[in-house]
């Protein structure tokens, strides 16, 4: 076992053959590329000036009055294209463009990572293909679109539960063939080393700038940090900077889907068992016999049947602690910070502020937690409408 491409007994490279030259020519380019100051000013640049970081540590007020404790929300939401996955793909087509690559490649569940891609592609002058499950899909069509009008070609995805594992094995295999001359921009932090690591490095400026806000703000550190779960790149961006600061609670909210005991979930961390998907070994959903089991949220962008391997890493050691909350409490939540904040958040990330609103009654006003907001609504609105008819009915 090669110890660098692991998180204890997580992660490392099970892909074929062909893949493994691939995958060291990348972690040699994203190593150098993080060393060089050229490069990274070049990545300061488009964060700051295209995707309008930094963003702000919003103090959300009458949420906290309402809930006794003070909950600042980290607002990735306000970033170009709506959520944090613009962070990620800015730095990796920066990486591609200094490979000499020309195509990208995506996966996307949500649709917001297939968004970006596109966006970035546009940007680059990159030809760009993103592999979409024929479900979600359905769910997000106006994702769908908004990729077609930044000229990316969308794949559907009609095999296996026609979400987001399904659109990651398709990608995984064009990639195969075209790695050449193709760079795969995983959206997630999972994936065979070195991409768990490449997309916390990006993903990493949320913790970064949350920190310098929250200390400028309260002059200390908050007693959490909350944010939802699926591959897991909102969440290790959101914890990075506090893995080391170890009197702060990391707190990942995963699916519950229409709760653990149905069956209907995508709680990898609470029902999942160790093995081997999309080139690594993690926390997954899956059979006595090995096969992986149909993942359920009403989130696009949860429904994962699994986790990224440092999370897995940081559950086995302790380091944080992984709940889950139910379709109706993420809804309920996002219903609350509408009314309370004048927030519209992803369903993703309402199953965040649905955790911090339970965390928060165990807590004092003299106490903090920082919510990752890690997308807007805009692209949930149907859901949460058709939701909300079902619930009339």
């Amino acid at each position: 076992m090669n110890s660098k491409t692991y998180y204890g007994q997580f992660g490392g490279q099970f892909v074929s053959e062909s893949l493994m030259n691939t995958l060291k020519e990348l972690d040699l380019a994203y190593e150098s590329a993080v060393k060089d100051t050229q490069f990274k000013e070049e990545l300061q640049y488009y964060l700051r000036q295209y995707v309008g970081r930094e963003t702000p540590l919003y103090y959300a007020k009458r949420l906290s009055e309402a809930y006794g404790t003070k909950i600042y929300l980290k607002r990735e939401d306000l970033n170009h294209t709506g959520a944090h996955k613009i962070n990620n793909v800015i730095g990796q087509i920066l990486l591609a463009k200094r490979m000499g690559k020309k195509k990208v490649i995506a996966e996307t569940g949500a649709g917001q990572h297939g968004v970006a891609t596109a966006t970035g592609a546009a940007l680059f002058h990159m030809e760009c293909t993103v592999f979409m499950g024929e479900e979600d899909m359905e769910r997000q069509e106006l994702n769908v679109m908004r990729m077609k009008l930044l000229g990316a070609k969308v794949v559907c995805v009609t095999s296996g539960s026609k979400t987001l594992k399904d659109a990651t094995n398709e990608a995984i295999r064009a990639w195969a063939k075209m790695g050449e001359d193709a760079f795969y921009v995983i959206g997630s932090a999972v994936g065979p080393y070195p991409y768990p690591k490449i997309v916390k490095g990006f993903q990493s400026v949320i913790s970064r700038e949350a920190k310098q806000q929250f200390f400028q703000a309260e002059q200390r550190l908050p007693e959490a940090v909350i944010a939802c779960v699926g591959g897991g790149s909102n969440s290790i961006g959101m914890f990075a900077e506090f893995i080391s600061e170890k009197d702060v609670e990391l707190i990942g909210v995963e699916a519950a889907g229409e709760g653990i005991e149905t069956g209907r979930h995508a709680a990898a961390m609470a029902e999942g068992e160790v093995g081997v998907l999309h080139g690594m070994k993690s926390y997954l959903l899956q059979e006595p016999d090995g096969n992986i089991r149909l993942a359920y949220s009403i989130s696009a962008g949860l429904d994962y049947p699994g986790v990224g391997p440092e999370h897995a890493y940081l559950k086995e050691t302790g380091r944080a602690s992984y709940v889950s909350v139910t379709d109706q409490e993420a809804l309920d939540a996002l219903m609350q910070l509408c009314r309370l904040e004048g927030i519209i958040p992803a369903v993703e990330s309402a199953h965040a502020i649905a955790y911090a609103m339970k965390k928060a009654k165990t807590m004092t006003m003299g106490q903090a937690v920082i919510v990752c907001l890690s997308g807007r609504g805009d692209k949930d609105v149907h859901t949460i409408s058709q939701y909300l008819k079902q619930q009339e009915n």
